[in-house]
């Protein structure tokens, strides 16, 4: 009876590794990339000004019933106050993160005061991890101006307040492309699509304004392609952040008259500085209205998917936000909370993210996820104490279990 037990111990163990083998030799057919917030890092001392606990953005998620007390923002993550800048952590996230559909990461990527911000978790957490190979990455420069609501101390003040500008001039601009280049496209776990690594903007109106005009950043922009082949690569796939329906306040052509600004459609920006593709950051600068039951978000953003493919002459990738509340960061009330976004409810978006992916050929399977860990804006798919892990078991649903 001993023996059978032994062999039956072992006949399991050979099972879970062939299966896991399998598992590893099968490629996933579709790139599900979640964004990732690199501000929760408890060795990173530019973050300390903000958040002077030393863990970053987690003392806003811990201390928010502290600042006030009874609110109905009350939730705790399951794997605690983590140090994502820690690779022995982030070996964690990234099994957690693969297990459940999630093969990329786009991590939130920071300019400020003439050098980066919040790379220690990319740096020292990511590619550290020794299960790194697991996992692809690429960058979203996040060149957004930097306000008060960082620091809840101050939001209640002034939360317009700019301390630190997004836009860059050339010189800037030249520095953040070598150490992209050297640094991040050169690593065999960067992402690419037909060979070429995806380097996404994040706030084009900042980008044109620093570096002088359409015409000067078009130039930029072509000298950085010229950088990224000389380096070995085949090319730069720049992406967009699209940011809805709107028209963008740019200086003109040349940028010699800095004080005129004239109005271009997100179709004329791409045409003019020559992106080669685009998709979206969160649902709440797409689809407009927040307030309102997640089913009814997942419809409404089904039907952008399908306007932004058809009115660009690029290839959309499309993007599912699970949420919308960013009143952890203030002390009043903000509307715009996403109600009813249950994991059911956005298994049933990733369902039909998947389906207009299958219906629709691009370069790349290639979904943006918001995100894997925005707590203080409420779309997270890193487990809590509300839904436990739900919204990871629903995407694992969609991209593993409904694929194997």
């Amino acid at each position: 009876m001993k023996h059978i037990g032994i062999k039956l111990i072992i006949f399991i163990c050979a099972t879970l590794y062939a299966l896991g083998a399998r598992a590893q030799a099968t490629p996933q057919k579709y790139d599900v990339a979640a964004f990732l917030y690199p501000a929760y890092a408890s060795d990173d001392i530019r973050l300390r000004p903000f958040w002077p606990m030393g863990i970053g953005e987690w003392e806003t998620v811990m201390t928010m019933q502290q600042r006030n007390p009874g609110h109905y923002w009350d939730r705790k993550p399951l794997w605690g106050y983590i140090n994502e800048a820690d690779p022995a952590v982030m070996e964690m996230e990234i099994e957690q993160a693969t297990k459940h559909g999630v093969n990329v990461f786009i991590f939130d990527w920071y300019w400020y005061d003439g050098r980066p911000f919040m790379e220690t978790t990319l740096n020292n957490g990511f590619l550290k991890a020794k299960n790194v190979d697991k996992m692809k990455f690429y960058l979203m420069w996040a060149n957004h101006d930097v306000l008060n609501l960082w620091d809840t101390r101050l939001a209640r003040y002034n939360e317009n307040n700019v301390i630190w500008q997004g836009k860059v001039e050339r010189e800037e601009f030249e520095k953040i492309c070598k150490r992209n280049i050297e640094l991040y496209f050169k690593h065999p776990q960067y992402y690419k699509i037909d060979g070429k690594p995806v380097f996404m903007i994040y706030d084009v109106e900042n980008l044109i304004a620093g570096l002088g005009g359409l015409e000067n950043t078009r130039r930029c922009i072509d000298e950085f392609r010229a950088k990224v082949a000389r380096a070995g690569h085949p090319g730069l796939e720049l992406q967009l952040t699209q940011w809805g329906d709107r028209t963008l306040a740019v200086p003109n052509l040349s940028g010699v008259d800095s004080n005129a600004n004239y109005r271009r459609s997100t179709a004329e920006i791409l045409e003019a500085l020559g992106f080669d593709s685009l998709t979206n950051y969160q649902f709440v600068s797409a689809v407009g209205n927040m307030d309102r039951d997640y089913a009814d978000i997942i419809v409404d953003a089904e039907k952008k998917w399908q306007e932004y493919t058809d009115r660009y002459d690029i290839p959309y990738y499309p993007h599912i936000s699970l949420g919308w509340d960013n009143n952890p960061r203030f002390t009043s009330f903000r509307p715009g909370v996403v109600k009813n976004n249950t994991p059911a409810a956005v298994e049933e978006g990733f369902r039909r993210i998947k389906a207009f992916v299958d219906a629709h050929e691009q370069p790349a399977p290639l979904i943006t996820v918001n995100s894997w860990n925005e707590w203080t804006e409420a779309s997270y798919l890193q487990p809590d104490d509300l839904n436990g892990y739900g919204y990871l078991e629903a995407i694992k649903k969609v991209f593993v279990d409904e694929n194997e």
